[in-house]
């Protein structure tokens, strides 16, 4: 999708085997969300707000998972704040902090292997689902 809200780079996560997790990164590099000004968090929050509420109906979600790991500690391996947003809906994981879990491992060991990685085609169509929202 690659579009722009708010100074904020709005794309598919290709490293989750969930459709429509979609994630909010700062234009300006910062690797740690303190890292940001307060103009850049007020940015990325009000971008996520509105990624949110287009993601949630787009998707039937009932309910919104917002999750940023800041650190290594956290889970964080991509050295650039991004903020992931998923459209929840009751029973989409069998235990509902698994998609922590998901959110953990989805660019550690074999799952970063880019066969495992969703294809382009994909997250094109999914992109261009979303984009007219945003246009």
């Amino acid at each position: 999708m690659n579009t722009v809200i708010l100074h904020n780079l709005v794309c598919i996560c290709a490293l989750t085997e969930a459709t429509s997790d979609v994630l909010v990164c700062p234009l300006r590099p910062a690797e740690r969300f303190c890292d940001l000004r307060p103009d850049e968090v007020a940015d990325l929050f009000r971008a996520t707000q509105m990624v949110g509420n287009v993601v949630e109906k787009h998707f039937c979600g009932t309910s919104l998972t917002i999750s940023i790991q800041d650190g290594p500690e956290a889970g964080q391996t991509v050295k650039h704040v991004h903020v992931h947003v998923l459209p929840r809906r009751a029973g989409d994981f069998s235990r509902n902090d698994s998609v922590y879990d998901e959110l953990e491992r989805h660019d550690k060991g074999e799952e970063d292997a880019p066969s495992k990685w969703r294809s382009e085609e994909d997250m094109a169509a999914e992109a261009a689902s979303l984009k007219k929202y945003f246009d």
